[in-house]
């Protein structure tokens, strides 16, 4: 396909994907691993799926300064202009919105599009067509985000409700934003299913560079103040290094939905594209087994190649990075996640428990183990 002209793309690869513990670590996070079995790490699966729509080397990661080489490593087509390092976490508004910021200076008119490291989508035509619409609503003013169409009443996800109909030239299935809804209880999730317009939060975010920090400065003004001091010094390293140690402890840690998309909504700025492709944000062993078992329970998917997995009448998953023998009898959806330093047990029901053990394990002061 042509890439749009005048777009380019952001990747934050942040995060560590606690849930993914302990195969996700600090020093290596989730989108750093082959999840999918595809052969490739989310992270480069991810620069694949974007490069044609925005070109070759208009592709910017925001990461971790741990992560350059890690980085570097899976995309060496990036050169130093397009890997903006961050000094600490500070959660998505101020990965995407320095990129937006350094973008814009580098070229006034830029479209901007967010699209996270660790994602799974396999219709990449799809995923192109909503992408090309939310750049049209884009260029028509608004800030657009995809909602992806639910196919089950998850509960782990965040909902966005449809509102009207946009009229917006060349993105005819953009509709108004009416809100924003946090993870649901089982039941409302599935009155949302079942009534039609409600769309899963993928936490994708198209712009114009300028649009998107017009409408952080409305919200958080001190915050886009200094994400711009930021930016303007970023491309002359003897003023970028004085300005982060500076300015970046005191930057706001704040979602992108908190801080422009849910203000935007409530203006009437923001406008949602439903994506009527597969996806997955793999946020825990639960769905890191779906993927692997195509959706069905009664499977057992095995990750890795060094240890030996025996089974029999088990399903779930076992992820093995030790040379252990691994034996899994007569147990149903299982997660057994087996590592040189730590071992976890658990099922797919609880699995998004797991975070809960990371918690524990950092009170703990073992900090190693993270």
């Amino acid at each position: 396909m042509t890439a749009i002209d005048d777009f380019f793309s952001i990747i934050p690869a942040g995060g560590a994907g606690s849930r993914l513990w302990p195969l996700s670590r600090a020093d290596a996070p989730k989108f750093l691993h082959d999840l999918t079995g595809s052969g490739k790490t989310l992270l480069r699966a991810t620069y694949d799926r974007v490069v044609p729509l925005s070109g070759p080397g208009r592709t910017m990661v925001v990461t971790g300064r741990a992560h350059r080489s890690a980085v570097e490593a899976q995309i060496p087509e990036l050169d130093d202009a397009s890997i903006v390092l961050e000094a600490d976490p500070r959660d998505s508004t101020v990965a995407i919105a320095l990129a937006a910021a350094i973008l814009r200076r580098r070229e006034p008119d830029v479209i901007v599009g967010s699209f996270a490291a660790d994602h799974v989508i396999h219709d990449e035509r799809a995923f192109r067509r909503a992408v090309l619409e939310a750049a049209a609503a884009a260029r028509a003013g608004f800030i657009a985000t995809i909602g992806i169409t639910p196919t089950e009443p998850a509960i782990g996800f965040g909902y966005i409700r449809a509102g009207e109909p946009t009229g917006i030239a060349d993105a005819p299935h953009a509709a108004a934003v009416s809100a924003f809804v946090e993870k649901p209880s089982a039941e409302v999730a599935r009155q949302y299913l079942a009534g039609g317009h409600h769309l899963w939060n993928a936490g994708m975010f198209i712009a114009r560079a300028d649009v998107l920090l017009a409408e952080l400065a409305i919200g958080e003004p001190e915050l886009a103040a200094q994400i711009e001091e930021l930016a303007e010094a970023w491309d002359e390293p003897a003023r970028r290094g004085p300005a982060v140690d500076r300015l970046w402890p005191q930057l706001k840690k704040i979602a992108i939905d908190y801080a422009v998309a849910e203000p935007a909504a409530e203006r009437g700025r923001l406008v949602v594209v439903p994506g009527d492709f597969d996806w997955d944000d793999v946020g825990d062993f639960s769905a890191v087994a779906k993927l692997h078992n195509g959706g069905r329970r009664g499977r057992l998917a095995i990750l890795g190649s060094e240890g030996t997995v025996l089974a029999d009448s088990a399903s779930g998953i076992v992820v093995s990075q030790s040379k252990r023998i691994i034996s899994v009898v007569g147990i149903q959806d299982v997660v057994i996640v087996d590592t040189p330093d730590a071992l976890l047990v658990t099922t797919t029901d609880n699995a998004q428990r797991v975070k809960q053990v990371v918690d524990a394990v950092r009170r703990s002061g073992n900090a190693d183990a993270l």
